[in-house]
């Protein structure tokens, strides 16, 4: 055979094995889709501040395209909505029930997001040698849009959507969101330093360290990542100095970073890193920010982030992504819930620092955002912005005159902090429908609405009250977190996370003490006792509704969800100490005095998200989850299994 005959014959071959080889997978189009996320952008404020002439850019798209209140997911929290817009799914097929859920088998919570496991090692005296690295996982289940459609040959972009670390490999480019815990492997762990003997050791959300000054310096060290390389993992300290300086400043000295500040003043990233052993080494960044120097020395120090450009655990796919992002903007933000409320919430930073902090890292995003916008050219780009949700919690105070921290001077003081959220917004929007033309799509959405949080209901104390739990020490009259004092033996049902009711279930639970036969009878004595809760300081019911849970969710990871949702009412929310398994001493009430001020953890109907699209459609009912297959739909691609249903285009 010749080299022409040769030739020939591989080249018919070619043509006869590639439609086989590509089939399901056309070429791509060149349609392009952006998804722009607005977390807890509410329809009844945007639509209240459109009519006023205030969103410009909102009106715009409202008047040439189509606006629509968004149904928005049950329970409707931030995690489970999200992952009900990524999988087009309901939370049994997608496995995200709430922030938190519960091991059967020791009743303590757990994450319902992500986990790290970690690997075997092996101990030879005071030292450990892992055998292999630490695994994350996932919780989340069923197929995002971007997998779908990259096997239909359409490119995705996916930017700080919560719910997606690890990075997914099916999207072409991520950067992941909510989920991505700081270097010591929490959601979040500020650290504060300070010289008031009276500030205690802890803090929700971070540690408190006590300083002395001695000579104008002052000595302390930052807690890193815990070692596996030595036994009982201790976590690896990081030795700084403060020197206090006669002109009111602080000179701060951290391994090889020099630099000083002000009272009220950020630092710029600061990069650290943390030695493991002779061959490992933890690189990572965070951000100081000092609150004070007299009376008292007060300083603040975030958590310590993963590094993108040196990541220990990856937050893009693929990982030089996130190189890619550190040269175009500098070092950014990586923890998925950056804005610390708690640290303002203990008031270790202030109004205004915490201002300040949530500007930085819209920033940020921003940069993210708009240089990856320069270079799309075809398929599906997605981000989200979250610093609407993260203002709404922690300033409704300044707006509600009904909560119990309304104050109008801090009002005067701060101005119009949540109107001025929704016209940056708008000014986002604005920026980015100079990258829409007519055969591009643009989709806006929010996953929920607000409302005001005044109140707290502590829902394992009123479960002790109604006969449905009982402590071990009834003379105590309280249970710590963690359920530290329940006796399962008497107890039917308990609450743990923000939205959620389990039975204590034989079977399932290690000390399960409910018959399936008796599982209707408590559930429905639980729906009504609580659907006719009276609180009396206002004489309001504090719970609207509550949900079923075989009854609203379907699919493989059913049984892994609460047997009962709360929906609760307009100006309440379960407790944090109920989201920790905790019941207080007899109060079911309390009045919400913590900053964190509005909320959407309520009966799902009350807090709608919403939808606007720069086209107009005829449907008037729409959820989150019909928002993938809608997306999918624009490229001609089907996707079975999933609950949504796709929009139709006139």
């Amino acid at each position: 055979m010749n080299i022409k005959r040769i030739i020939l014959s591989f080249l018919l071959a070619v043509a006869v094995l590639t439609p086989f080889a590509f089939k399901g997978m056309p070429h791509q189009s060149d349609k392009k889709v952006i998804v722009l996320g607005f977390d807890g952008l509410d329809p009844k404020l945007l639509t209240e501040m459109m009519d006023a002439g205030r969103l410009p850019n909102f009106n715009r798209l409202r008047r040439n395209g189509t606006f629509l209140f968004l149904q928005t997911s049950n329970p409707p929290q931030s995690p489970v909505a999200w992952s009900s817009f990524i999988t087009g799914s309901n939370p049994g097929k997608h496995n995200v029930f709430d922030f938190l859920t519960r091991d059967p088998k020791t009743y303590y919570p757990k994450l319902t997001i992500t986990g790290i496991e970690k690997p075997d090692v092996f101990e030879i005296g005071r030292y450990s040698i892992p055998l292999g690295k630490p695994v994350v996982k996932s919780y989340r289940r069923g197929k995002p849009f971007w997998q779908i459609a990259k096997t239909h040959g359409v490119s995705t972009t996916a930017l700080l959507i919560p719910v997606t670390f690890p990075p997914d490999r099916f999207a072409d480019r991520m950067l992941s969101g909510m989920g991505v815990p700081d270097i010591t492997g929490t959601n979040g762990t500020f650290s504060f330093y300070t010289t008031d003997a009276s500030a205690g050791s802890k803090a929700t959300g971070g540690r408190i360290v006590g300083v002395r000054v001695k000579n104008n310096r002052i000595k302390s060290s930052l807690r890193g990542p815990k070692n596996d390389f030595l036994k009982d993992s201790p976590y690896t300290e990081l030795p700084f100095e403060v020197s206090l300086k006669s002109d009111g400043q602080a000179d701060i000295r951290i391994q090889d970073e020099r630099f000083s500040l002000k009272p009220g003043q950020w630092s710029k990233w600061k990069h650290v890193y943390f030695d493991l052993s002779p061959l490992s080494r933890v690189k990572a960044i965070c951000k100081f920010y000092l609150k004070s120097i007299r009376p008292e020395f007060e300083l603040y120090i975030s958590p310590v982030n993963i590094d993108p450009e040196n990541p220990v655990m990856p937050v893009s796919n693929p990982e030089s992504f996130g190189r890619e992002l550190t040269e175009r903007i500098g070092p950014f933000y990586t923890q998925g819930m950056p804005e610390d409320t708690w640290a303002l919430n203990e008031g270790r930073i202030s109004d205004r620092a915490f201002l300040q902090q949530v500007g930085s890292i819209q920033d940020e995003r921003l940069k993210i955002f708009f240089s990856s916008l320069e270079s799309f050219k075809r398929g599906i780009l997605s981000a989200i912005f979250v610093s609407s949700d993260r203002i709404q919690h922690m300033f409704w105070r300044l707006n509600d005159r009904g909560h119990p921290l309304y104050n109008k001077k801090n009002y005067d003081s701060l101005g119009d902090v949540i109107g001025d959220v929704y016209r940056h917004m708008d000014t986002i929007l604005g920026r980015t429908l100079k990258y829409v033309d007519k055969e591009t799509i643009l989709i806006v959405l929010s996953d929920h609405g607000f409302e005001s949080f005044r109140r707290t209901v502590h829902i394992n104390t009123w479960l002790i009250k109604n006969g449905f739990m009982k402590l071990s020490d009834p003379d105590r009259k309280e249970s710590g977190a963690f359920f530290e004092n329940i006796d399962w033996s008497g107890t039917s049902a308990y609450a743990i996370g923000l939205n959620s009711i389990y039975l204590n279930l034989k079977g399932r639970e290690s000390s399960g003490i409910v018959d399936i036969n008796d599982v209707k009878r408590i559930k429905r004595d639980i729906s009504a006792g609580l659907k006719s809760l009276i609180d009396a300081k206002t004489g309001m019911n504090a719970v609207r509704r509550v949900f079923d849970g075989d009854k609203i969710y379907s699919g493989r990871y059913k049984q892994n969800g609460p047997d009962l949702i709360v929906g609760y009412n307009r100006g309440y929310r379960a407790s944090w100490q109920t989201a920790l398994g905790a019941a207080p001493e007899d109060k079911v009430f309390e009045d919400n005095l913590k900053k964190w001020s509005g909320d959407h953890l309520i009966d799902p109907e009350l807090v709608p998200g919403i939808f606007l699209i720069n086209r107009k459609i005829p449907q008037q009912d729409l959820s989150i989850m019909d928002i993938a297959p809608s997306i999918l739909s624009i490229f001609g691609i089907k996707a079975g299994g999933m609950d949504g249903k796709a929009l139709r285009f006139d």
